[in-house]
């Protein structure tokens, strides 16, 4: 008994250290790869708008990206928003997830209108798990270019190398590619932020950039240069709505040790060193992040640079699993494929199609684009959009959810939503310079989102309205006398519920004028916990029809496959109304088939639209494991 007692406080620890490694090992990868190319944005002079290198403006910049990822990063998602989560999982669709659970009868319109915002905030994340692999590999590749201007036509084939292995390697899962992927973060963190030690041992002065007075002096004296700046300093805090959308990976916990402890102080001790070299002479400006390491280091650097970015990369994939099946969750997508990889924590997850997608997607930005200067000015128009939404849904749900005083939340929401805004405001000015991609990104997969939403609504409710009630549906058939010819053997019928009667049933029975001997329905539950068990496993109810049908709930857990017909099997005879054979059971599902129809129920291209996202719909045969010989399909055609 001691020893068991003696062992868990260190096997808790254990763990703890594990999650906080594996999370610096996939969820800072974004924002802990920003230095290589921030500052050498902002003063790059082929810029649309650079910022003239001088004592005052480095000193402004600096003090910028400083304060800018303490209130985004550290106030706004670090302190608040990881606060606001749903069963664990965090990101913009959680929040989405809370205002619509909060929000009294007075306030459901505006609670769907802002709803509808954070699926656009949520596409807007799609659109930077796109363009962050992009921009982080290339970024680091590119330091080639230092060691050696004669390998610059090198960097696009071997940034595309480099992401499809990323992508290949997903199927392993988060908390794998955390083991492999922390260990190198400590030793990227450690290293930057040694170098920027030395940065500041040369121009010690760069630390009184730490006041605010200079960032505010900055944007007030200098107003024209500072907001224009403001679009080029926000790649400081890209990343941070991924620390937010991993959270189910790692827990708020592991996420915000990671952050306090090892990440934000490397940060700035590397930022504040790179201000302090480019203080030295204006030409470092062409690569402060590499020039700042010793000669001697920097071809190891670029190597640790690129597996960095790679990671980097890592934080926004895993962020996009977690938006698509919660949105899949919510109605938004179509029920996905998804690979659960952690039998403890069941926010990490692999979704195969999501994964594939952003593969294409990220090689056609590195062809088309192919350097990290082009893609940075599309690149923060997304963050910042995504970012203001996620703090506008916070404070409602802060409202909504904990009761918080109206002046509190007008005192914390107005600084933080001035500052997001103003970041939005100065992304704008870059429309014509690439920030159009991200809003067509954007716009793309909100319509996927809000078309297939809409559909779902369309299609459910005409289900709904031909399946019928069940209890209705079983004695109308006594009722009228004309019940059907009964066969031998036993049919089961995967439906949502034990309320409305199973399309494939109602089919089988007015067309085929024939049942089975003994009918079994069945609904499927995911339970949030790894395995379920046995004992708790199947929950029956006759229905009390006295006739044969049966309701059967299956519960699996997040971890296990649904394999039905094992499940099914360890049902006895007794349990089921007529004792059923569950051995041999024929399997019926009820499938949708849309077709577009004249009836105004959405425009012609959404028709289209959500006729062929159906197509991406996870194949439930193949998911509950069902036998295909004795598996039959009934299809219904559903206009729209």
């Amino acid at each position: 008994m001691t020893t068991t007692v003696a062992r868990r406080p260190g096997t808790r620890d254990t763990v703890r250290l594990a999650l906080v490694i594996g999370a610096l090992g996939v969820v800072f990868g974004d924002i802990g790869t920003s230095p290589i190319y921030t500052l050498q944005t902002v003063f790059a002079p082929g810029g649309p708008h650079p910022v003239r290198v001088s004592t005052e403006n480095v000193f402004g910049v600096v003090s910028l990206v400083f304060w800018s990822v303490l209130i985004v990063v550290t106030v706004t998602y670090v302190l608040l928003a990881m606060r606001a989560d749903h069963d664990g999982e965090g990101g913009i669709m959680a929040l989405i997830t809370l205002v619509l659970r909060w929000a009294g009868r007075r306030g459901r319109r505006r609670a769907i209108m802002l709803a509808g915002l954070g699926i656009f905030g949520a596409s807007l994340f799609f659109g930077d798990s796109m363009i962050t692999p992009a921009i982080s590999v290339l970024s680091a590749v590119e330091g080639l270019v230092v060691v050696e201007p004669a390998l610059s036509d090198l960097v696009v084939p071997v940034t595309a190398v480099i992401i499809v292995v990323l992508f290949l390697v997903q199927r392993r899962g988060t908390a794998a590619v955390g083991r492999v992927f922390g260990p190198v973060m400590i030793v990227w963190f450690a290293a930057i932020g040694a170098c920027g030690v030395a940065g500041i041992a040369e121009h010690p002065q760069i630390l009184e950039a730490l006041s605010p007075t200079y960032a505010l002096g900055f944007l007030v004296g200098h107003f024209g240069t500072a907001f224009f700046a403001l679009a080029t300093v926000v790649l400081a805090v890209t990343g941070a709505e991924a620390l937010y959308a991993d959270m189910g990976h790692f827990g708020r916990r592991s996420i915000t040790r990671a952050w306090v402890l090892m990440v934000f102080p490397a940060l700035v001790l590397s930022y504040l060193g790179q201000g302090a070299l480019i203080l030295d002479t204006s030409a470092n400006v062409s690569s402060p992040f590499f020039l700042l390491v010793p000669v001697w280091g920097r071809l190891p650097m670029v190597l640790l640079a690129t597996v960095a970015t790679v990671i980097a990369s890592q934080a926004v994939i895993t962020g996009a699993y977690s938006v698509a099946e919660q949105a899949a969750r919510l109605g938004y997508l179509p029920r996905l494929r998804v690979t659960h990889t952690s039998a403890t924590r069941v926010g990490q997850i692999y979704v195969p199609w999501i994964n594939w997608l952003l593969m294409v997607s990220v090689l056609t930005l590195v062809f088309a684009f192919r350097s990290s200067t082009a893609l940075a000015y599309a690149y923060g128009l997304a963050v910042t959009g995504t970012i203001t939404i996620t703090t506008l849904l916070f404070f409602y749900v802060a409202r909504g959810r904990w009761s918080v005083p109206r002046w509190l939340v007008a005192l914390g929401a107005a600084p933080l939503l001035l500052v997001d805004l103003l970041f939005l405001a100065a992304n704008l000015t870059k429309l014509l310079d690439g920030a159009w991609l991200p809003l067509l990104i954007g716009g793309t997969v909100f319509g996927v989102m809000s078309t297939w939403q809409r559909g779902h609504e369309i299609v459910t409710a005409e289900r709904t309205r031909r399946e019928g009630s069940l209890r209705e549906f079983v004695d109308r058939m006594r009722r009228d006398g004309s019940s059907p010819l009964r066969v031998p053997g036993t049919a089961v019928f995967l439906n949502r519920g034990k309320q409305t009667v199973p399309l494939a049933m109602r089919t089988n029975v007015e067309y085929n004028h024939v049942r089975h001997e003994h009918v079994v329905i069945v609904t499927v539950q995911t339970e949030p916990v790894p395995r379920v068990p046995a004992d708790q496993r199947l929950i029956v109810d006759d229905l009390g029809h006295n006739d044969g049908i049966t309701h059967v709930c299956v519960r699996f857990g997040y971890r296990e496959p649904p394999d039905l017909p094992a499940a099914l099997s360890a049902l006895a005879p007794s349990a089921t109304e007529g004792g059923a054979q569950l051995d041999e059971a024929t399997y019926f599902l009820s499938k949708i088939e849309l077709e577009r129809g004249d009836a105004p129920t959405m425009a012609s291209w959404r028709k289209r639209l959500f006729i062929a996202t159906s197509a991406i719909a996870a194949d439930d045969t193949e998911h509950f494991a069902l036998p295909r010989d004795r598996t039959v399909v009934m299809s219904s055609r559903v206009e729209i």
